[in-house]
């Protein structure tokens, strides 16, 4: 570790510094950053911070790693300041969280920080983090966000019928039982062919993304992040339908989204209460809620589940996801929640003609005790494609088989819940 108050004039630029009141009580945080930078990175206190910004040698810094602990949130002010002046130099910032409360977490948050990592640091942790901040780097933007059709932010449309509160939606969660098992793949498809499932008197479908750390529905469907999401989660005391409405997106006039909020946010930032009026609202005013879930259990997952008519778990055909489904059903279990709503999603689903892979499923779904309900080809790599250009499938490769299987899904769905609807009446 090199400490920026000693800092000698060398080859190797500093590219970035650790901010803390005390690094020590960081022990990882200095591993981590002499792995992935070696000696080119410093260290300064919360009071030579600032005053370090204005010399030279911060021209060269790429980031700083800003790291606080509950024992800081007394002095919020001057890390406050410390982020702001970071931000006015062009310096990245990556906030490191040890046991700080949800509130000051998004307080700094809020100021501009590119990402944060809780500590202790999970491994790889630090590193993803910086990768992250270098591949968006260079779309670090304007407040205005342009799309791939040329509009910006305000002229995005919004639902435009009135809350009534006149209908009784399904709510359909996704959860993914472990990373990259295209969980919002899955949600945003599965949403997108439920509202264009019939051409004329298409049920009404809304897409909430409730993962607020890394939820990429909007980046999906190339919708901006709305400031006016986070206001209404943060006051779900006041929210009615009109305001869940207004916070709302339409993607092609058919489709009803309500993104993750702009800014990252700790998961609890909500709880149990609010998650559920936010339901509420939402099935009051929808036929079908699709919910893409964070992968992590939260104080307020319980009640997603609880009210969810059918709990989507996508996995894969992996020993990770194997651990993860038993975990899962003896936490349940464990609680008396009722397990029995999931139904599993294999997604990468292998070829009919792979007899070998087949039997692989089979065994897995007998050793788990469980059923796997609904397998998913692969869609290659057409379902990159339409992700990254921000559209579903069935506007992108319509005849994609992951899209294909999708759409008759959509179209069951459809068919049973008009058929329950029938049968009340």
């Amino acid at each position: 570790m090199t400490s920026v108050a000693n800092l000698q004039p060398d080859p190797a630029p500093i590219v970035a510094c650790t901010i803390s009141r005390d690094v020590q009580n960081f022990d990882l945080l200095i591993d981590d950053m002499e792995l992935e930078l070696g000696e080119s990175w410093g260290d300064l206190s919360f009071d030579d911070a600032i005053t370090f910004f204005g010399q030279p040698d911060a021209a060269s810094l790429e980031f700083v790693a800003v790291a606080v602990n509950a024992e800081d949130e007394k002095d919020l002010g001057r890390i406050a300041e410390i982020i702001k002046q970071a931000k006015v130099k062009g310096i990245k910032v990556i906030l490191i969280a040890d046991q700080v409360s949800p509130v000051a977490l998004h307080q700094l948050l809020r100021l501009g920080a590119e990402d944060f990592v809780p500590y202790p640091l999970p491994d790889g942790a630090l590193h993803d983090a910086i990768e992250r901040m270098r591949k968006t780097q260079a779309a670090a933007a304007p407040v205005v966000v342009a799309t791939r059709d040329g509009l910006v932010d305000e002229e995005f449309s919004h639902p435009s019928f009135k809350a009534k509160g006149d209908r009784d939606g399904v709510l359909l969660p996704v959860h993914g039982l472990a990373g990259g098992t295209g969980a919002t793949t899955f949600a945003v498809n599965l949403a997108w062919e439920l509202a264009a499932v019939i051409k004329t008197d298409a049920p009404r479908v809304c897409l909430i993304d409730l993962d607020f750390q890394y939820g990429s529905v909007a980046t999906y469907l190339d919708l901006p992040r709305k400031e006016v999401v986070f206001e209404m989660l943060t006051d779900m005391g006041a929210a009615d339908s009109d305001s869940l409405l207004s916070a709302m997106l339409t993607f092609n006039d058919k489709l009803h989204v309500l993104t993750a909020p702009s800014d990252m946010l700790p998961l609890d930032i909500v709880g149990p209460e609010e998650i559920g009026k936010l339901l509420d609202m939402a099935q009051a005013n929808f036929d079908f809620v699709v919910v893409d879930m964070p992968s992590t259990i939260v104080n307020w997952t319980e009640t997603v589940l609880a009210r969810a008519h059918v709990y989507f778990a996508t996995m894969q055909l992996d020993l990770r996801s194997a651990q993860n489904v038993l975990r899962l059903i003896r936490a349940l279990k464990a609680e008396g929640l009722p397990h029995e709503k999931l139904r599993y999603v294999l997604n990468y689903a292998p070829k009919f003609t792979d007899l070998s892979a087949k039997s692989r499923v089979k065994r897995m779904a007998e050793s788990l005790d469980i059923e796997i309900e609904l397998q998913l080809p692969d869609g290659g790599a057409q379902v990159t494609q339409a992700n990254d250009h921000g559209l579903p499938l069935a506007e992108s490769a319509a005849k994609n088989p992951l899209r294909r299987e999708l759409q008759k899904l959509a179209k069951s769905l459809f068919e049973l819940n008009k058929a329950v609807e029938a049968g009340k009446g």
